[in-house]
């Protein structure tokens, strides 16, 4: 008897079923995304935020936000919880990976992070500073003085809080505020 195995000429039935498609985890596997799918990754995450946040339909926010419910659905499903009824309805909070900017001493920063505690955090934080740049107001900005967050791998970033600093970068024109979300590559 042969030790060779037979090659089956029929396909394996995984190998018939659609690939999976591709959910970064790591801000290196964002980045190695296209143009394109970074996009969609950062609307997928828009969508999921809309629907905790808005309490709407996952259909109403992938409308809102121009994606595909589907689309949704596969990358962001992990995020998602499906109700009895067959809609779906965003868990309280998800380990879906978001790339945001932040300020830093040298401009903009882009930081990748997984979880959208942190990620809501940082939006707050954005706002803080944005009320500051824009009124003088510093009241919100003293609440993320002494706070840390955690990036993707877990490296602790002090939020910068120095107002001469953030006055200094606003009057540069550094600190972009239409979107918290990181540029297309």
């Amino acid at each position: 008897m042969s030790n060779r195995k037979k090659h089956n000429t029929k396909p394996n039935i995984t190998q018939l079923k659609k690939a999976k498609p591709t959910v970064p985890r790591t801000e290196k596997q964002y980045s190695a995304l296209s143009a394109e799918g970074q996009e969609q990754w950062r609307s997928v995450a828009h969508v999921i935020q809309k629907v905790r946040k808005e309490r709407i339909s996952v259909t109403q926010a992938a409308k809102g936000i121009g994606i595909d419910r589907k689309k949704v659905i596969n990358l962001g499903g992990s995020a998602l919880r499906k109700r009895k009824n067959g809609r779906y309805e965003a868990k309280p909070f998800d380990r879906l990976l978001r790339v945001l900017n932040i300020p830093s001493s040298d401009g903009q920063k882009e930081v990748a992070v997984r979880d959208s505690r942190t990620a809501s955090k940082i939006a707050a934080y954005s706002d803080a500073v944005h009320r500051f740049l824009q009124t003088g107001d510093e009241s919100k900005l003293r609440t993320f003085r002494r706070l840390r967050i955690n990036d993707a791998t877990g490296n602790p970033i002090k939020l910068l809080t120095d107002k001469q600093e953030l006055m200094r970068l606003g009057s540069a024109g550094v600190l972009s505020f239409e979107s918290l979300y990181a540029r297309v590559a």
